[in-house]
């Protein structure tokens, strides 16, 4: 069964498992809270007279607070922004160069095919039938054949330089011989024919493909058939990972208030898949002078850290941004889960990620900032945006948009359960996320989806 098969099996499965659960165990307290003081909220005594305001300190989310957050397309187009610089191109060798953009178009160093050589086995043969065969024959990497006569013919192997004079190849299985040992063709042939004529595919000089196409496997293997050891290409963005909490366990079942790291496990795959270079992974607790010097000493052109992005005794994010004198890019976005999540520039060409603890608030804030700064930092084209229908109703926030994990069905996505800001059992099983709007999305409306990189590539495709 293929991946995405066993992901549907599984969405049906928690689905019928989860049927009768009612929809608010979805959302965090936070966002039950948003939605009774939305849902309970007095209605305008007049049309032009605003409705009374609820008292702040009932507020789950302070007004000033979501005044003063992103929306989320927004958001995205900052962060794709942000990574607008010039970058310092470098030249790779081929064996190095896959998954990164070029730098430079990718023009022919020689002829394709470089001589006429020919398209299969059999033989070459000048004039027509029947023809007198040679003793010796010609191999592929054989040094140039003697010509032909006419009614002369040689064996020949695919690939192999064709003997000047030569009319066409005749295949194997379109040939026999006579008791003089003699060469008869068994079926009508066409001059040229199974000949792959020099510069049939390009000539030395054309542009086989423009400066930003992604280097993929097909990319080598045509660089390399045109002459190329390396590339010039756009190298991939550095990103130091720092992982923050002191209730965080990188090994054993929890246990005494402590809980296992998610993050460090995840992220720094997830990064690479997106396209980074990830160059350290540090824990560092909830230290205010740890995560401070470490984000002085970092040289990575994008630093990630987790948790620590709220205003909490021990979330040192923000003081240690403000004490660096870094610019606030983003700082929480209208979405639900991972509205805490921020994006701040912390000098030439570098810049800081700070997403939220539970592990689909990282998530959301990976694919809300992370993904459009590293997709510009590496030069790489924006996916192609498109929709596909829901198959079932998604509760949405009032004011925010949800980013929703489903498993896409072909001409559907389906949303999935477990999709608590706390929860990964969702995403595990997803193929992508669904973006909801403010208010939610009944069942068959149009949904932008978020593909996961592995989805349509592939884990090894992401990975390797």
């Amino acid at each position: 069964m293929s991946a995405r098969g066993l992901r549907q099996d599984r969405a049906a499965d928690d689905e019928r498992g989860t049927r009768d659960t009612r929809e608010a165990d979805d959302l965090d307290v936070e966002e039950v809270l948003a939605l009774v003081k939305d849902r309970d909220a007095p209605e305008p005594a007049h049309p032009e007279e605003p409705a009374a305001r609820p008292s702040r300190t009932a507020d789950p989310a302070p007004r000033e607070d979501r005044h003063r957050a992103t929306p989320w397309p927004e958001a995205r187009t900052i962060a794709a922004r942000a990574g607008r610089a010039p970058r310092t191109h470098v030249s790779v060798i081929l064996g190095d160069a896959l998954g990164l953009v070029l730098a430079a178009p990718l023009t022919a160093l020689t002829d394709l095919p470089p001589f006429d050589t020919s398209a299969m086995d059999g033989w070459a043969v000048a004039g027509p039938g029947p023809w007198r065969v040679r003793d010796e024959g010609v191999l592929a990497g054989s040094a140039a054949p003697a010509p032909l006569a006419d009614g002369e013919a040689v064996g020949i192997a695919t690939g192999a330089r064709i003997p000047a004079d030569t009319t066409a190849v005749l295949r194997s299985e379109h040939g026999r011989t006579d008791d003089q040992g003699r060469l008869h063709p068994t079926r009508d042939m066409s001059h040229g024919q199974d000949i792959r004529s020099r510069g049939q595919e390009c000539r030395s000089g054309d542009r086989l493909l423009p400066a930003g196409a992604v280097v993929t496997p097909a990319v080598l293997g045509l660089a390399a058939a045109a002459g190329y050891d390396t590339l010039a290409a756009v190298p991939r963005p550095r990103v130091e990972v720092l992982v923050l909490g002191d209730e965080l366990l990188t090994e054993g079942r929890p246990h005494d208030g402590l809980i296992r790291d998610a993050l460090g496990p995840m992220l720094p795959p997830w990064l690479r898949a997106l396209g980074a270079e990830v160059v350290a992974v540090r824990r560092l607790g909830d230290d205010a002078k740890a995560l401070h010097r470490a984000v002085t000493a970092s040289t990575a052109e994008l630093i990630v850290t987790t948790g620590g992005t709220a205003s909490g005794p021990v979330d040192h994010v923000h003081p240690t941004l403000r004490r660096i004198g870094a610019e606030l890019l983003v700082d929480g976005v209208q979405v639900r889960p991972g509205h805490p999540m921020l994006l701040a520039r912390i000098g030439d060409g570098r810049h800081l990620v700070g997403l939220p603890g539970n592990p689909l608030a990282a998530v959301s804030g990976l694919l809300t900032l992370a993904e459009p700064l590293l997709r510009t930092l590496a030069d790489r084209p924006a996916p192609e945006p498109y929709t596909l229908p829901l198959r079932d109703a998604v509760h949405g926030h009032p004011h925010d948009t949800r980013l929703v994990p489903v498993a896409l069905g072909g001409d559907h996505a389906v949303p999935l359960h477990y999709n608590g800001p706390a929860m990964l059992r969702g995403i595990a099983a997803a193929d992508a996320l669904a973006v909801v709007p403010p208010g939610g999305a009944r069942a068959g409306q149009e949904a932008e989806i978020l593909d996961l990189p592995w989805a349509t590539a592939g884990v090894d495709a992401c990975f390797t």
